[in-house]
């Protein structure tokens, strides 16, 4: 991206505060993984207890810190997610006995839009230790229930809430781009 994501402004904030504004109607206690230095003054923040780790490391900060057994992990650029469908993912992972409850859409997992039961930081502390980062090789080590696009469609949701942003050009199409209307909260169909 060139800059900091989660400081680029969307819809009058930026990303950053939008994303806690979405998780705080959805969440009784929200927890910033990253940067005391930069983030202190949003909310609360865990860091990282090793840089470089990428996405896991935030969620191994994360399941460290937590008190809570259901944890909804998500990423910061993912300027059009609706509180109700982090309500409906919350209910979904509450009513099944797997330990993470991920999401499939657009072409692919979204393990940072995920609910992570506290105990998978068992299986995150191994992951971490073999230095085998990737998020989504964690659902082959824990029982993990993957909810796909066509069930996220059927529960009345737009896929295009999964829309994120890596680059500049990703960003310019969301500032200019037809999916902006659903950061109003309208829904699918």
């Amino acid at each position: 991206m060139g800059s900091d994501k989660a400081l680029l402004t969307w819809r009058g904030e930026t990303l950053l505060q939008a994303l806690l504004n979405t998780a705080r109607q959805a969440c009784d206690r929200v927890v910033i993984c990253g940067s005391r230095r930069l983030y202190d003054r949003y909310g609360e923040v865990v860091e990282d207890a090793e840089t470089g780790l990428g996405p896991l490391g935030g969620i191994h900060a994360a399941l460290h810190a937590t008190l809570t057994n259901l944890n909804l992990i998500l990423s910061v650029d993912l300027p059009l997610m609706q509180t109700e469908f982090l309500l409906w993912l919350l209910q979904q992972a509450r009513s099944a006995e797997h330990k993470i409850t991920a999401t499939e859409a657009l072409g692919n997992m979204q393990p940072l839009c995920a609910v992570y039961r506290r105990e998978v930081v068992e299986a995150v502390d191994l992951a971490l230790a073999a230095r085998d980062l990737k998020v989504t090789r964690l659902f082959r080590r824990v029982a993990t229930r993957i909810i796909s696009e066509d069930e996220i469609r059927t529960a009345g949701f737009n896929p295009m809430i999964f829309t994120n942003v890596n680059t500049p050009e990703e960003y310019d199409s969301l500032l200019r781009g037809p999916a902006a209307h659903l950061a109003a909260g309208m829904r699918h169909e």
